[in-house]
């Protein structure tokens, strides 16, 4: 293995999971298909290509390349408006993880959102799953692992990392978080009618525009620094999906972190011995698991955001 390997997420280093990873490539014992799984797409990302390094480069022989510039590296994504892997994507990567190697003895290819294969695709994947190509590793990335082929996950070796695995660097959010508490605060002393009413509803609005506006200018920045970093002669399509993973990373993120400060608050309110904002607290956790499924049908976040707001609202005011 390489000096220079690529770092784990810092918030990975050091940790169990990482240490039996690196024992095993270190053996060359790896499971040739790990299934990485978690609520933050890019600390997914920089685990395996973490993983990859380590296998592509562990011979002299590998050189230095870094994983997402090595040629014996393969990363597919969802495509298309539906953001589905389907079943020529699946083709295409075996075709490729075919060819002998280029300048390792090893190849690696990485499925992001893995639950992104449909039927089709998952059936052609099982079968290379079964039958790998020698000296290959396959890393499954997946938010929602239980949505994979019982018989994918039976084949995979599993990692489950921790939520929020990485900082969420959205200028603006901390306020953002802050004016939804207060929001939340008002809600609790009620907001029957008249002028609390329309301050209550006025605010679900502001928050919206302002969540749509941080997470555009969010994704845009880290297109862009993402990009400068990315191989030449990609193709459009394989760029527009880099672009969709990181738009969808970063709405992940940021529900987890509205989920968070939400649990946060409402347990505040919890006394022995009343149930009432108990029950409250849990109508309002589904309504937000509820708006959290329906980004993952890629409904807009806007409208998933709007969905939860406006039934906290009907949830927490007193008539």
């Amino acid at each position: 293995m390489t000096a220079a390997a690529a770092p784990w997420p810092a918030v990975l280093a050091g940790t169990p999971a990482v240490a039996v990873i690196e024992k095993a490539i270190g053996r060359g014992r790896l499971s040739h298909g790990l299934l990485l799984a978690g609520d933050d797409p890019e600390c997914l990302s920089a685990a395996a290509l973490a993983i990859a390094d380590r296998i592509l480069n562990r011979d002299a022989g590998g050189g230095s390349r870094p994983p997402d510039h090595h040629p014996d590296c393969f990363q597919l994504r969802p495509a298309g408006r539906a953001r589905m892997i389907t079943a020529p994507m699946i083709r295409e990567l075996i075709t490729r993880i075919n060819v002998s190697p280029t300048l390792s003895r090893y190849r690696v290819a990485i499925i992001h959102d893995a639950d992104r294969l449909n039927a089709a695709s998952s059936n052609i994947f099982l079968k290379t799953l079964e039958e790998p190509p020698a000296e290959t590793t396959l890393l499954l990335l997946t938010g929602r692992p239980h949505s994979l082929l019982p018989t994918i996950r039976s084949r995979v070796l599993h990692f489950r990392f921790p939520a929020l695995a990485s900082t969420l660097g959205v200028e603006g959010w901390e306020a953002w978080i802050a004016d939804y508490r207060s929001w939340l605060v008002r809600l609790g002393r009620g907001v029957a009618a008249g002028r609390a009413a329309a301050d209550g509803i006025l605010t679900v609005y502001g928050l919206l525009a302002r969540f749509g506006a941080m997470l555009d200018k969010a994704a845009a920045l880290e297109v862009a620094r993402r990009k400068a970093t990315l191989p030449e002669g990609l193709e459009d399509e394989e760029l527009v999906a880099i672009e969709a993973e990181i738009a969808v990373g970063l709405r992940q993120r940021m529900f987890a972190s509205l989920g968070d400060a939400t649990r946060v608050h409402y347990r505040t309110l919890l006394e022995p011995g009343d149930g009432a904002p108990g029950r409250l607290m849990a109508a309002t956790n589904d309504s937000l698991e509820r708006a959290a499924g329906f980004l993952r049908f890629n409904l807009n976040e806007s409208a998933a955001l709007e969905d939860f707001l406006l039934a906290s609202l009907r949830i927490w005011t007193r008539r």
